[in-house]
């Protein structure tokens, strides 16, 4: 199967679906050729993104699109997840480990609940996700796991403590996963963006931020990953604004 075919027919998991990085992502792998399963905390949300990912793929030979509300920080719902990605795409192929939050501030102002819900949902979820598909996924004899992650995990900064914590987190989950699950035909990477010009951490997209990534491009990283062929691994890829700002 070519690069350029071989996502057709495949069925998909992206979590934090509903806009952003995970919207995008959805997007180029439906325009791909594979069935999507987007989750998120917000049935609404879910049913406008699902709605657009349609439109936007009109024209492609996709596959199916699905929804299902999760929040990836209780097991119990990673497990949902899955079950229902079975029951409505058919299997899982592919999860994209997308959902993250950010909460900024100097470590004495940073509250207890804000610390759990960043490492919960950063780094457990995606341990909860993670352990509930490669089940599925060698009933199917393999898939690929995509993480992403952020530059903010090999570059911290003061005000990030939570973030940056979860997110070096997951840079060594990644790795370790990566080296257990690699003879099970299981490919597992990590994507770091840098800036991205999203509605990530309450901000919104903004014609002055045109010198950061756009949405599309971390998708389209985590496409060109899916395409390697089987003998290759790209277990980590960097990705950066070209020009950033002075």
């Amino acid at each position: 199967m070519t690069g350029a075919s071989q996502l057709v027919g495949r069925l998909a998991i992206v979590t934090g679906g509903s806009r952003g990085i995970g919207l995008a992502t959805a997007i180029a792998l439906r325009s791909a050729g594979a069935g999507v399963l987007i989750c998120g905390r917000s049935a609404d949300r879910l049913d406008t993104a699902a709605a657009r990912i349609v439109a936007a793929t009109a024209s492609a030979a996709a596959g199916p699109v699905a929804t299902a509300v999760a929040d990836v920080r209780h097991p119990e719902q990673a497990q949902r997840l899955v079950e229902s990605a079975v029951a409505q795409l058919g299997g899982v192929d592919i999860l994209i480990n997308n959902a993250g939050v950010g909460r900024f501030s100097p470590l004495a102002e940073l509250t207890i609940d804000d610390w759990r819900e960043t490492v919960d949902t950063n780094l457990s979820g995606v341990f909860y996700c993670c352990r509930a598909a490669i089940p599925a996924m060698k009933r199917r004899g393999g898939g690929w796991i995509i993480n992403v992650s952020s530059l903010a995990s090999t570059h911290p900064f003061a005000g990030g403590t939570a973030y940056c914590a979860s997110k070096a987190g997951l840079n060594a989950f990644t790795e370790a996963l990566m080296q257990e699950v690699r003879r099970d035909g299981i490919r597992v990477s990590c994507v770091l963006p840098g800036s991205v010009d999203t509605e990530f951490a309450g901000n919104e997209p903004s014609e002055d931020a045109g010198w950061k990534l756009a949405a599309s491009d971390v998708a389209q990283t985590v496409v060109d990953l899916l395409r390697h062929p089987p003998r290759s691994l790209p277990s980590r890829v960097e990705l950066r604004p070209s020009v950033p700002r002075s």
